[in-house]
C-alpha cells in the first residue's frame, strides 16, 4: 500500500502526456486549414478577372480568417504543450517565438481571448460587407457574441492583472 501511495503522485504527473495526442491532432487540423487556404487562394487567383471588388474583399477576409485561426492553433499547440505537457527547449533557436517565453496559464487565456475577438471581428466585418447578408437576427447575434467575447477578454485580462499584482504583493 505504501508503494502505491508513493507512486500515485508520479503517475498523476505523468498523466499530462495524455494531452500530447490532442496537440498532434491540432497540428493535423492546421494542415487542413493550410489545404483550405491553398484552395481559396487558387480560387481567388484563377477567378480574379471575373470577380467584383466586394467578392474579392470577401474572399480575402476568408483567407485572413483562416490565417487567424491557424495563429490561434499555433498559440494553443505551442503554448499549451509548453505550459501543460513539457518544455519545448527552443532557447537558441533563431525561430523561437518571443511570446513563448512569457507563456503561462494566465497569458494563454488572454492571448486566446484576444485571438477569438480578432476572429469574431473578421466574421463581423465579413457580415457587414456581404451584400447577401440581410437577416437582422443573424447580424444581431453576431454582434451580441462579439461584444460578449470583447467583455470576456477584458474580464480575463483584468482578473489576470489583479492576480499578478496580488501575487507580487504577497512575494514582498
Amino acid at each position: 500500500m505504501n508503494t502505491v501511495v508513493k507512486s500515485l503522485p508520479k503517475f498523476v504527473f505523468m498523466s499530462r502526456w495524455l494531452q500530447a495526442p490532442l496537440y498532434l491532432g491540432l497540428i493535423i487540423v492546421m494542415g487542413v486549414y493550410v489545404y483550405q487556404f491553398a484552395l481559396g487562394l487558387i480560387h481567388l487567383i484563377t477567378s480574379a478577372n471575373k470577380l467584383n471588388e466586394t467578392v474579392v474583399m470577401l474572399l480575402a477576409l476568408d483567407l485572413i480568417d483562416m490565417v487567424m485561426i491557424a495563429n490561434l492553433l499555433i498559440m494553443v499547440i505551442l503554448g499549451g504543450y509548453e505550459t501543460f505537457v513539457s518544455r519545448l527547449n527552443l532557447q537558441g533557436n533563431p525561430d523561437h517565438p518571443e511570446w513563448l517565453d512569457e507563456v503561462n496559464a494566465g497569458t494563454m487565456k488572454i492571448k486566446l481571448a484576444l485571438a477569438l475577438v480578432t476572429i469574431s471581428s473578421i466574421h463581423l466585418l465579413r457580415t457587414f460587407i456581404d451584400p447577401t447578408q440581410k437577416d437582422f437576427y443573424v447580424v444581431m447575434w453576431q454582434v451580441v457574441i462579439h461584444v460578449t467575447l470583447v467583455f470576456s477578454a477584458l474580464a480575463i485580462a483584468f482578473t489576470d492583472k489583479i492576480m499578478t499584482i496580488t501575487h507580487k504583493e504577497a512575494a514582498h
